[in-house]
Formats: structure tokens, C-alpha cells, sequence
């Protein structure tokens, strides 16, 4: 049995570093102290490439014992995820470069904050809260009456409600802290330009739907402190003319993600193929929005489905809730997502842009999962980002960030 154990650290690198040439991420399977999360198999393409090499039929489970990289609760993760004694060697290996995989992806930075600086966070939620229900109630008003609809594009809807609704909320906010910065979407960068503190704030995200009645629009309110939410509410309208009704979500870095005061979690879903997915579209049909109608058809083609709501705050609020397993888009913009992202990761989602390094709100681009499938979906997504990026015509520099704001 000693033999057996020998040499299961250089098997386990050797696996790690065919892996890291296929993502450009480095493992260090001897500094592996916590239990490596085992999850669904890798897809079979990826099988040709990594070139894995036989080995003695020596159980890789009683290797990776003596090796110190699992413990016993790292065993009861490889028993649930189908690991068993008696399967082959190459089934073996193929469950542990998917959980390489998803280990690899998982070392992203957290997008939340991680300290609300000098403010007293109980009252940057408070003032979150307010702003947000305060800014529902404008739109629940005023939500089955006769609408005035101006343009700001081509298709880019905006109304009479999405001004008043940011109007309400700025008054909230600037009542309880005159010299925070704040970005609206519909008013730009007000407040104190030195201020550690950005609120981002989308009135009304969803406009089109709301000028259509259509059920799935919402008010999105974040508080970043240099640069990283630190609290966020989104408060989602469903149902439909003349039967309108809301459920609030909200979150705090480090606490956890809620929707009617309930805790929340993302999705156990460990496969694509039984996923179902949304995302979204821009305005500009330009080539990231046709690089995105090539990835709609591929997993319209290989899941459950791919819906398209309209109301990115609302996609990110479905991932958090366990309703989607994912959400993808490019070129939103910081109110777009702010809320959402903060509430997404704080239910256990894990957030990236889709090229999969790490992600702010003023990034271009953004993948949210239940973690579990975000490897499968990078494998599609992130080679026809960088295919994007590499051609000039979409750039993954920040945008909207205000002049002088400092990302910590």
C-alpha cells in the first residue's frame, strides 16, 4: 500500500500544470491546504489536449490521502460528486483536472468591499434601503399610468419616471451624505469629487419594459467605497398591469445576500447541459453585441435555455436566488450592475469578466454562475472575449469610473 501513496504530489502537479497551459493560471498543488472542490466532469474536448499519461492502477483517492491534499471532509466532497473506488484511471483523472479547473477559476478576487471605511456600515445600509424603496414607490405610482418617452438612441428609451425615480433617490442620499459622489444614470456625477464614497444608482433598469408594461424592470442602489460595493438593494417589480407587485433584495460585503429578509444561496446546478442561463444585449449593434448572438445560439444549442429579461439587475438578482444558474453580457455600465453583482456574490456566485480575470463595476463585461459551472461556461465564453479584444474593436479598459475616483 506505501507504494501506492508514493509520488502522489508529482502526479497531482503534473495534472495541475497540464491545466494551467490551457488556462494561463499557475497551481501549486504542494501549498493545497484546504480540501480541492470536486465537481463535474471536463468536457471531452478537453481530453485530446491535455495529453495525460497513463499510470500503475493505483487508487488516485488513497494517493491524494498520504499526499496531505484531501481530508475527510474532502473525501465526503469526492464520494457526492461521483468519485468512487473502482473507477478507472483515466475517470479519475478526468474529475480531478475539472476540479483543478474550477479551483484555478475560483482564486478570482472578491468584487465586494472589504471595509466601509470611516461611515458605520448599519448606516450605509440604512441610507441604501431608504434610497431604493424610496425610489419604488415613485415607480409603483406611477407604473399603470400614461407614460412620456423620450430617446436617447435610436432604440435607448428613457421616461418621465426614470428622472423623477432619480430625483427621490438623490434626495435620500444627499440628505444623509452631502459629500459622497454619486453616479446616476440618468444625472451623471454629482456630489464631492475627493469623496472615498460612489453611489451608483439606476432608476428605473429596464426602461424599455416599463414603457411596455412588460414584468421585469427594477431600482438599483450601491454604495462603493473605493471602487468595491459595499452595499447594494434592488428592488424588482413582477406581475403585471393592475396586479404590480415587489420583492426587495438586498446585500452587504461579508453578509450575506436576502430577498424579503430571507437568506439567499445561488443554484447546485453542476453541468451546462442542465443549466439555464440568461443575458443581454446592448443598444449598439456593434461587433461585441454580434460576438454575443454567437454565444446565445451555441448554449441555446447545449443547456436548458438562455433567456434574455432586459433588466441586468434583475438577471444578477435571478443568479443570487437560484432561479438561472448564470448570467453574461457585455458593455453594461457601473449602475447597471453595482447592486446586483454584490447581491449575486454574497448568495455564493462567483463574478469575473468573460475574458475570467477579475472583475470591477466599471468593467466591460461580466459573468456571474453559481461557481460550480463557470469553468464549462469560460471554456466558450473567454476564448471568443479575447477573439474580441485582440481585434481592436472592444476594449477592456475601465469606463464611467468619475475623474480622480481611486480603486483600492
Amino acid at each position: 500500500m506505501a507504494r501506492c501513496f508514493a509520488g502522489a504530489k508529482c502526479e497531482l502537479a503534473s495534472v495541475a500544470r497540464s491545466l494551467a497551459k490551457q488556462t494561463r493560471r499557475s497551481l501549486d498543488c504542494n501549498a493545497a491546504a484546504a480540501p480541492i472542490p470536486f465537481s463535474s466532469p471536463i468536457p471531452s474536448h478537453h481530453r485530446s489536449k491535455l495529453h495525460l499519461q497513463s499510470e500503475a492502477p493505483c487508487l488516485l483517492l488513497q494517493r491524494g490521502v498520504a499526499a496531505g491534499h484531501f481530508n475527510r471532509t474532502s473525501l465526503g466532497n469526492l464520494s457526492s460528486s461521483g468519485v468512487k473506488l473502482g473507477q478507472s484511471v483515466e475517470e479519475r483523472k478526468w474529475n480531478l483536472v475539472s476540479a483543478s479547473m474550477q479551483a484555478s477559476v475560483q482564486t478570482a478576487a472578491k468584487v465586494g468591499a472589504r471595509e466601509s471605511g470611516s461611515v458605520p456600515l448599519e448606516k450605509l445600509v440604512e441610507v441604501v434601503t431608504n434610497a431604493a424603496k424610496t425610489g419604488a414607490a415613485v415607480v409603483m405610482d406611477r407604473v399603470d399610468k400614461p407614460r412620456t418617452v423620450d430617446f436617447k438612441g435610436a432604440t435607448d428609451l428613457v421616461t418621465d419616471t426614470d428622472k423623477a425615480t432619480e430625483e427621490a433617490i438623490l434626495e435620500v442620499i444627499k440628505e444623509a451624505f452631502p459629500d459622497h459622489l454619486v453616479l446616476g444614470e440618468e444625472g451623471g456625477v454629482s456630489g464631492g469629487p475627493n469623496s472615498d464614497y460612489l453611489w451608483c444608482i439606476d432608476p428605473l433598469d429596464g426602461t424599455t419594459n416599463f414603457a411596455h408594461s412588460y414584468p421585469c424592470f427594477a431600482v438599483s442602489v450601491a454604495v462603493l467605497w473605493k471602487g468595491r460595493p459595499i452595499a447594494g438593494s434592488v428592488v424588482e417589480f413582477a406581475g403585471g398591469p393592475f396586479c404590480w407587485v415587489t420583492r426587495t433584495f438586498s446585500a452587504t460585503a461579508g453578509g450575506g445576500a436576502f430577498c424579503e429578509g430571507q437568506r439567499i444561496h445561488v443554484s447546485d446546478t453542476e453541468s451546462v447541459q442542465r443549466s439555464l442561463l440568461v443575458t443581454g444585449f446592448g443598444y449598439e449593434h456593434d461587433d461585441a453585441w454580434a460576438t454575443n448572438i454567437e454565444l446565445f445560439k451555441h448554449f441555446t444549442d447545449v443547456t436548458r435555455g438562455v433567456r434574455r429579461l432586459g433588466a441586468a439587475a434583475v438577471d444578477l438578482c435571478h443568479v443570487a436566488l437560484g432561479l438561472v444558474d448564470a448570467y453574461w453580457e457585455y458593455r453594461l455600465k457601473p449602475w447597471d450592475v453595482a447592486a446586483g453583482v454584490l447581491i449575486a456574490e454574497e448568495a455564493g456566485a462567483l463574478v469575473t469578466r468573460m475574458d475570467g480575470k477579475d472583475f470591477t463595476v466599471f468593467d466591460r463585461s461580466v459573468i456571474a454562475s453559481n461557481g460550480k459551472i463557470h469553468p464549462q461556461l469560460l471554456d466558450v465564453i473567454r476564448p471568443a472575449t479575447q477573439k474580441l479584444l485582440d481585434s481592436g474593436k472592444f476594449v477592456d479598459d475601465l469606463w464611467f469610473k468619475p475623474d480622480g475616483y481611486q480603486l483600492k
